[in-house]
């Protein structure tokens, strides 16, 4: 009786790694748990093969390029009005030509040009413009000419931050109409291109892409729009490594695809003298659409999912290297049973060694 108490003190009391098996399937739905627990085949394999990937909407994809010489409210201009008489509206006596300098065009997209009244600046090319005006001022003043300047283009403007050479705020010009120009214009990016993700903010909308892919892939370099805001960072996927594992810690994923043997090799493998190799857990929060194709019946909201990795099995290996991970994810490898075997002998052992000693020291 003694002894057997000894062992059952001794086994609730010892140091691991985590649960054991036993105690991740008695968290399981039919042991009244919150998690389902499934044993990966190639079907399940296959239904879990999920994703979530980057990319633009259609909304970003199908917009068109802005033109270069569209005026904006916030541009400042320039006008020069030449009248065909000595004393004309505007020009000073002896002097043929006026010169209007840095009219801002107001939130309205208006000007003000005197005798011609409030003109529709915005939307129009400075040639347009330029029309514009001098029909307006052909009914006070025989056949004036005019032009039309841009001074400063602040209206057509997108943000550019994160790990960029040089954060600012930028002009939609001729040359930077691109998603990809425009990241040139703020001085490239400072972080590891394989890494490198660019987010686009446009209004309440917004995409994600890798940096590699905007170069393979001429439509994500999309169209620029006032107001946009592009933010260059780290891509910070990553997963967790728990259990017996040549080490635990959270790992970056990076930009490539990796599967659950991938996965166990970045941390160092599979402990040789503590893991069960029958006890490789991925545990993650699975979409709706994701787990009802999994468990081949229809769920609601998220699900809590244990998928078991039995790698002794003749394709075990196989599954685990068909299995995908993704971001968020826990990879947990339980400690094999002769293990805390091995650790209750040591235990027991060392409570009798500490014993007797004890009585030597009391004799």
């Amino acid at each position: 009786m003694a002894m057997a108490s000894l062992v059952l003190l001794a086994a609730c009391a010892l140091p691991r790694s985590g649960p054991s098996k036993k105690e991740i399937y008695r968290g399981s739905i039919e042991n009244g748990g919150n998690a389902h627990i499934l044993f990966v085949d190639d079907r399940v394999a296959r239904a879990a093969s999920y994703t979530p990937s980057y990319g633009f909407g259609q909304d970003f994809l199908s917009a068109g390029q802005v033109g270069a010489d569209e005026i904006r409210p916030g541009d400042v201009l320039g006008l020069t009005i030449w009248e065909n008489v000595d004393d004309g509206l505007l020009a000073s006596m002896g002097s043929s030509n006026t010169a209007l300098t840095e009219l801002q065009v107001d939130s309205a997209g208006y000007i003000f040009v005197p005798y011609a009244g409030r003109v529709r600046a915005a939307g129009n090319s400075p040639e347009e413009l330029r029309n514009l005006i001098t029909q307006r001022l052909a009914t006070q003043t025989p056949d004036p000419q005019v032009t039309v300047t841009r001074v400063a283009g602040d209206g057509a403007t997108v943000s550019v931050m994160g790990r960029v050479g040089g954060q600012g705020v930028f002009p939609i010009e001729r040359p930077t109409r691109s998603l990809s120009a425009m990241l040139a214009r703020a001085g490239g990016v400072t972080v590891d291109p394989d890494v490198a993700v660019v987010t686009v903010k446009r209004g309440g909308s917004s995409g994600r892409i890798w940096l590699r892919d905007l170069y393979s892939n001429p439509r994500y370099d999309i169209a620029l729009r006032p107001g946009d805001v592009i933010l260059v960072e780290e891509d910070q996927r990553s997963f967790t490594a728990l259990g017996a594992l040549g080490g635990q810690t959270k790992v970056p994923l990076g930009s490539e695809e990796i599967n659950a043997i991938e996965a166990i090799a970045m941390v160092g493998g599979l402990s040789t003298s503590l893991a069960d190799p029958t006890g490789v857990f991925v545990l993650r929060n699975e979409p709706q659409a994701v787990a009802t194709r999994v468990l081949g019946k229809s769920v609601y909201g998220d699900q809590r999912m244990a998928y078991v990795l039995d790698l002794t099995r003749p394709n075990g290996l196989f599954l685990a290297r068909d299995f995908l991970i993704r971001a968020g994810d826990t990879v947990y490898v339980t400690e094999a049973p002769y293990v805390q075997w091995q650790k209750t002998l040591g235990a027991i052992t060392g409570s009798v060694a500490t014993a007797d000693s004890m009585a030597s020291i009391g004799e």
